[in-house]
């Protein structure tokens, strides 16, 4: 997703309207939400202070910096290091049964009852 905004919408013969913000942030998704964002403000600056689209980008902005803090990328302030807590990088113990053991296991296989009915 780009922040480059379509020229009609920041022409200076175009009312920005509340439906304009709506259509810019209706499909937002975590991951791109403060890019939304950004065209937002870009959209709503030259708005006055209570100007029914300047309000709605305004409550919308608030929405989409709380959605980007669900992105699985957590960033700033209040972030924490799993590595630096002293987890260990890569797969931890596997306990589904997907073929890495888990802890305690002696790795032998369990591969069922043998030929004469005894496992």
């Amino acid at each position: 997703m780009s922040e480059a905004e379509s020229p009609d919408l920041l022409s200076a013969e175009h009312e920005v309207t509340a439906e304009d913000v709506r259509a810019l942030t209706g499909a937002s998704t975590p991951h791109f939400a403060l890019q939304v964002r950004n065209r937002v403000r870009r959209l709503i600056a030259p708005l006055p202070a209570g100007h029914p689209a300047r309000l709605e980008g305004e409550r919308q902005i608030a929405a989409l910096e709380e959605l980007s803090r669900h992105s699985g990328d957590p960033r700033g302030a209040g972030r924490t290091d799993t590595l630096a807590r002293g987890a260990t990088a890569g797969p931890g113990p596997d306990t589904a049964g997907t073929g890495t053991a888990a802890a305690g296991d002696t790795g032998a296989a369990d591969n069922g009852p043998t030929e004469g009915g005894v496992g």
